[in-house]
């Protein structure tokens, strides 16, 4: 490592501000941004930007896109990469970057003229007929950091057996500052990269208005929209006023700020992320709040309710939007004959029961919506229908003209589920109580642990093998009677094994007696352990006690470690 630190410092053409940071750090942070290179997770790259092998800088993007390149030369001879970016800091230099390595491959680049929710870039490979697709993003992750996820010709992002190929490639790279680019200009003359924009928001606005399953709707709500800061402020806007919704931007939050000043995170699963659209909905009596993340492909919801706004999780959002899908389909006779639900192996029961009662087949992937839209993938030109895909972090895919979950898409269908309850009376909350009336009362917890730098990593990954080598028997007084180890790829159940299917993955899931289950999960974007919790009760304080009774004894577990 030391050897490379040096190679780093010799570096005569180093940009000037790398070389300024690079020269300023102790032993610890300069340990701590060369101790690995940045990995590939459920989603893409991600690290801080800044000088180093585990940082974002210019230097590791190219060596991204210098591997990336080597796999789509194998695909094709005359490859096509779409490339969008979101409004962090370095995103447009990261994203001219990636264009300009991959011009000098001969990679012919369509890159957006400005920010552009991920989403639409699915879209775009899939119009474009493309051969992958990048996206310089860092989702909701706080200022200092940035990504780089990369996508197929399908508009899905890598799956393992893809993406390790890339990343074996960007491994056999051992001198960054030796990877080849075309300057950006010149690439632009020699039509190696062509900038693209309003015809493709256009034709993806487009598309997303026909997701609409009642498009004579009288339409009298009020929506609150805020996009964070990110990228869905322009085409969330534009789609929903053009199906015909009243909507109010919280103005302060529509501008791409990179350092989001606004708000503490970035992220419509915190609570604090909706304090302006809360204010703005008090003020205008508003029915809705939609809130998306800085890459515009996770939706959040609040919904008003007996004065004030509850604000929903992903599960239950889940839950609503697949019954009030198949409810709509099965009224208007659309419902097909084998129709696929998607999920993940952490995601709620809840909207999984519901789909089963309506016939459909329900199929859990790992975590990491590129797994669902493999199996959209799969599907295709089969007998098999794609009908709904979700996630219990905020992400859902109506139509699968997008492989990858899309929050605009999202927010219409929300405002439309939200619009017919008001024609009944009800809100999405009162909805979301009669499905817990009719299916159970579902409560779901996620408890995450940072635990940050080459330490962290290690702890992470000694409490992982701790529950590996020695199961717990029991959890708040519950047996547990079954267990799936994801990386091992075999399941236990009253001492029986069985083998699992899904890909590898430093998962570890475990199942109580009484329905009950808990999951351990690094994140693949951040520094944490993830413990994710589901139960169903009799009723919902009866399910909160219980979900909080074996977060309590999983905890006391961890901390014991």
């Amino acid at each position: 490592m030391n050897d490379i630190i040096e190679k780093w410092k010799s570096y005569k053409q180093l940009d000037k501000d790398l070389k300024e940071e690079l020269f300023s750090l102790d032993n610890d942070a300069l340990q701590d941004a060369f101790y690995k290179n940045l990995e590939f997770g459920t989603g893409g790259m991600r690290g801080i930007i800044g000088v180093g092998t585990n940082r974002m800088n210019q230097y590791t993007i190219r060596k991204a896109n210098a591997g990336f390149a080597k796999y789509l030369l194998e695909q094709t001879p005359h490859p096509s990469v779409v490339i969008a970016h979101d409004n962090r800091h370095k995103s447009v230099t990261f994203a001219k970057e990636s264009a300009c390595v991959l011009a000098k491959q001969g990679i012919h680049v369509y890159l957006f003229d400005d920010l552009r929710p991920t989403p639409e870039l699915s879209f775009a490979v899939r119009h474009l007929n493309a051969t992958g697709g990048i996206v310089v993003t860092a989702s909701h992750n706080p200022p200092e950091y940035n990504g780089y996820k990369i996508y197929d010709a399908h508009g899905c992002q890598l799956v393992p057996k893809y993406a390790d190929k890339v990343v074996q490639y960007v491994n056999e790279i051992e001198d960054v500052f030796a990877i080849e680019t075309l300057d950006y200009e010149m690439a632009k003359t020699n039509n190696l990269i062509t900038i693209i924009g309003q015809e493709i928001d256009d034709l993806y606005i487009n598309r997303v208005l026909d997701i609409q399953l009642d498009k004579t709707l009288k339409k009298d709500i009020k929506i609150v929209f805020t996009p964070l800061h990110g990228t869905s402020g322009t085409i969330g806007l534009e789609t929903l006023k053009k199906a015909g919704y009243d909507v109010y931007p919280v103005e302060a939050q529509m501008l791409p700020d990179p350092n989001f000043s606004t708000i503490k995170s970035p992220n419509p699963e915190d609570e604090e992320a909706f304090q302006m659209a809360i204010e703005k909905g008090n003020a205008i009596d508003a029915d809705v709040l939609i809130a998306t993340d800085p890459d515009g492909d996770r939706l959040g919801i609040a919904v008003k309710h007996e004065g004030g706004y509850k604000l929903l999780n992903g599960n239950q959002t889940g839950a609503i939007l697949v019954h009030y899908i198949l409810s709509q389909r099965k009224q208007q006779k659309t419902l097909p004959k084998h129709g696929m639900v998607y999920n993940t192996i952490v995601t709620s029961e809840f909207g999984a029961t519901i789909a089963r009662d309506f016939g459909m087949e329900v199929t859990s992937t790992l975590t990491g919506f590129k797994f669902i839209g493999e199996q959209a993938n799969l599907i295709e030109g089969t007998e098999k229908s794609f009908v709904f895909g979700y996630e219990e972090s905020y992400g859902y895919v109506i139509e699968d003209f997008v492989r990858d979950k899309d929050s605009i898409q999202a927010m219409l269908m929300a405002s439309e589920v939200t619009q017919k309850k008001a024609l009944e009376g009800k809100t999405l909350y009162d909805y979301l109580l009669d499905l817990y009336d009719t299916y159970g009362y579902y409560v779901e917890d996620l408890v995450s642990i940072r635990l940050e730098g080459k330490t962290g990593e290690q702890k992470i990954q000694s409490i992982l093998s701790a529950f590996r080598e020695t199961k717990p028997e029991t959890i708040a007084n519950k047996k547990v009677i079954r267990n799936e180890d994801y990386f091992k790829q075999v399941g236990i159940q009253e001492g029986t094994p069985y083998t699992l299917t899904l890909p590898k993955s430093n998962v570890l899931k475990f199942f109580l007696e009484d329905g009950s289950w808990f999951v351990l999960r690094p994140s693949g974007t951040e520094p944490k352990l993830k413990i994710y919790i589901g139960v169903v009760g009799k009723n919902l304080s009866d399910a909160k006690a219980l979900n909080k009774r074996i977060k309590t004894s999983v905890l006391d577990l961890i901390n014991r470690i």
